[in-house]
């Protein structure tokens, strides 16, 4: 039995680090955007525009930043993400009109979509082929926490200090990613192959990795119009429960599991984690609909972390697993695209169930989504459970 060696170098724990640093910034501005272009003067059409803007322009620049990622170093392009980021932050807090909240909205997509490829991609190359799905697991972590801690203490700033003055944590936190980057030691450059495979110079998508991405939305979007539907949700069904309190249980949980089953990652087959997912998938969006008390609402959340939490780490690792070592970041811009979509769709497809159906079938129509995600690893599960032999 050999020594497993550990993999947390110092890289590895810079760019964990900074992914959490430029997520926490984006998430902790995300549920203030919206309320902040309305006091700057915005219609209430003009700032669900602004809010929106980023996830749309993610999916136009998902496939540019896969090619670049893949044609110059991770660190450059990672400190450009940065750099974009902070700037963007910075224009939040200086504007004084909601018409160009919108120019710094741009400038920060276009920075946090470059820093997502780049990370992901920097991570899976500094670390072992074989354990690329236990990183990714902790990477998704950082992601989960982030996602879960920022908003909870965005909300409860601004409150107190109000919007601009909450901003600049948003600020400090993208400051402290372009400060981790630049200790990295390894500037993750290109992968040369010594005989080049003939492909074109520009690729939209990985093409091995489309059925990952199409798994990607359908987990996704039960997720997002959670996120943005949850608390509307909970009061037009009047139930009396601590909404604040679901996603930090989902993060917790989350925590958990990921610490419990990391080595799991690597050796355990797609098709496993598929089915656990997918059952949890059903029972949370089940528990959602019925939902009456925090026990529920608590059942729910740890469904959600076995349902999209642990699923989104999974397809994250497979996306790299099953791409060659030099489309690496098209890899890793595919499944983004696929979370995009999910994030776009997600809060879309909230507010038409919302209109046309009664709130008691609110969560109950999502299962709908099931039996499509059924169809698709069905088609694909010989490519998607042969991942974990590429390396």
């Amino acid at each position: 039995m050999q020594k497993k060696e550990s993999f947390y170098t110092k890289d590895v724990v810079l760019v964990m680090m900074a992914s959490f640093f430029f997520m926490f910034s984006t998430m902790f501005i995300n549920p203030l955007i919206n309320g902040y272009a309305k006091e700057l003067g915005s219609t209430a059409v003009f700032a669900g525009l602004i809010v929106g803007i980023m996830s749309l322009a993610s999916m136009f620049l998902r496939p540019v930043a896969g090619n670049l990622t893949d044609h110059f170093s991770k660190y450059l392009l990672a400190t450009i993400g940065g750099v974009l980021i902070f700037l963007g932050i910075l224009g939040y807090i200086l504007t004084p009109n909601s018409e160009l909240l919108l120019v710094f909205r741009l400038l920060n997509g276009t920075g946090f979509v470059l820093a997502t490829v780049c990370m992901t991609t920097w991570l899976a190359l500094l670390v072992p082929r074989q354990h690329v799905g236990e990183a990714m697991g902790f990477y998704g972590l950082m992601n989960a926490l982030a996602m879960a801690v920022a908003p909870a203490v965005s909300i409860n700033l601004y409150h107190l200090i109000g919007y601009r003055k909450s901003i600049m944590f948003a600020a400090a936190a993208a400051l402290l990613m372009i400060i981790c980057v630049q200790f990295v030691g390894d500037h993750g450059q290109p992968v040369q192959l010594h005989h080049p495979r003939p492909h074109a110079a520009f690729q939209i998508i990985q093409p091995n990795v489309l059925p990952v991405a199409i798994l990607t939305t359908l987990f996704a979007i039960p997720y997002f119009t959670t996120q943005a539907d949850i608390v509307s949700y909970v009061e037009q069904r009047n139930v009396n429960v601590a909404v604040g309190t679901y996603f930090l249980i989902y993060a917790v949980i989350l925590l958990a599991i990921r610490i419990i089953f990391k080595a799991a990652f690597d050796t355990v087959r797609f098709g496993v984690w598929f089915w656990v997912s997918w059952v949890a998938t059903g029972l949370y969006v089940t528990f959602l609909a019925v939902m009456t008390n925090n026990w529920l609402m608590f059942l729910a959340a740890a469904g959600m972390a076995v349902g999209y939490g642990v699923i989104y780490s999974v397809l994250q690792a497979t996306a790299m697993l099953l791409a060659p070592m030099d489309e690496q970041g098209l890899a890793s811009a595919t499944f983004y695209l696929g979370l995009d979509i999910g994030m776009t769709l997600g809060p879309i497809l909230g507010g038409v169930i919302d209109t046309i159906f009664p709130i008691h079938d609110f969560y109950l129509v999502q299962l709908a989504l099931l039996p499509l995600m059924l169809i698709v690893y069905l088609i694909w599960r010989k490519r998607l459970n042969g991942a974990i032999d590429h390396h």
